[in-house]
């Protein structure tokens, strides 16, 4: 009986021909972003060669120098690629917490607003940012933070400061600045996913909650919180991983000489060593590095949420 019902299911998921041809244009597109996937995402990783070699534009990289593990020796003794993975960790965890806790915070609050006119208004005005590019978001803060901008005017007006204060002349504020930035950038489109995810929650549950004489907080609390929660695990475990990509543009367009020791991210480190200094093979170790890392990351907080028992990737 037993291998009659496993036949029978064999039987059952067994492809036909005519189950391809009834879904050969979903076969076909997916089969479109595997070939793109392919060639645009794993081709390139042959080029993580070069992080092995001397490696020269003349020579090629199947004729360049081989080294082995000398470039990577020589990232790791440099002061300044260990003071980089400081300024990355750093950014990239401040930018973790802050986006993350205010787009959840963003979305619950958003979803108490009775109106509904208000909340698309409010839904709009936040999502506008985050198609601005990075070009403008930091001139507007060049603007709004420079001498005679309305920060230091406001802090003048209610004499907080004596005088005005270049906020980009210290390293202390720029961390800060940066995670400032990309709150007010993504906050709102961070959001979205969060808002979609309590619009699933089943409304019998707030009704009855009402009923039980539940107000706002408690609802909140009790049903919006624990309704999201998996979505919430799955990002953060996504977002965990990205804890190495902490930006380049803003870092790039916001430092000066001043705040260098604090601004260098790796990506700033790969353009001004791999592409400026034409070292090819120290800026793609460092590239290596920063991938190995995040994938590190994704593997031990998957585990650390499989062991808790919370929603998991894998």
């Amino acid at each position: 009986m037993a291998a009659k019902g496993i036949r029978k299911n064999k039987k059952k998921t067994q492809i036909t021909w005519k189950e391809i041809n009834r879904q050969k244009v979903l076969i076909f597109w997916a089969a479109v972003f595997v070939i793109y996937g392919f060639i645009f995402c794993y081709l390139p990783l042959g080029g993580w060669l070069m992080a092995f070699q001397n490696y020269k534009p003349k020579d090629g990289l199947l004729h360049s120098q081989f080294v082995g593990l000398a470039k990577f020796q020589q990232l790791f003794s440099d002061a300044t690629f260990l003071r980089v993975i400081r300024n990355t960790l750093a950014m990239g965890i401040i930018n973790l917490v802050f986006t993350f806790v205010m787009a959840i915070v963003f979305a619950i609050l958003l979803n108490e607003v009775r109106s509904r006119s208000g909340k698309k208004v409010v839904q709009t005005i936040s999502y506008l940012p985050h198609f601005l590019s990075w070009i403008i978001v930091t001139g507007i803060l060049h603007d709004a933070l420079s001498g005679t901008g309305i920060v230091n005017e406001l802090l003048l007006k209610f004499h907080i400061l004596d005088q005005p204060l270049n906020f980009f002349a210290y390293p202390k504020y720029f961390w800060w600045i940066v995670a400032f930035a990309n709150v007010w950038k993504e906050t709102g489109w961070n959001a979205i996913i969060y808002l979609s995810a309590i619009t699933a929650i089943d409304p019998s549950l707030y009704e009855a909650a009402s009923i039980d004489g539940a107000g706002r907080w408690a609802k909140i609390r009790h049903i919006t919180f624990p309704g999201i929660k998996p979505t919430i695990m799955i990002l953060l475990l996504m977002n965990v991983g990205n804890v190495l990509n902490a930006g380049f543009e803003v870092q790039y367009l916001l430092g000066n000489g001043l705040v260098q020791s604090v601004s260098q991210t790796i990506d700033i480190y790969v353009l001004k060593w791999g592409i400026s200094q034409g070292d090819y093979a120290i800026g793609t170790a460092a590239g290596i590095f920063k991938s190995v890392v995040s994938i590190i990351l994704i593997v031990v907080a998957n585990q650390i949420a499989k062991h808790t028992g919370e929603e998991r990737l894998f």
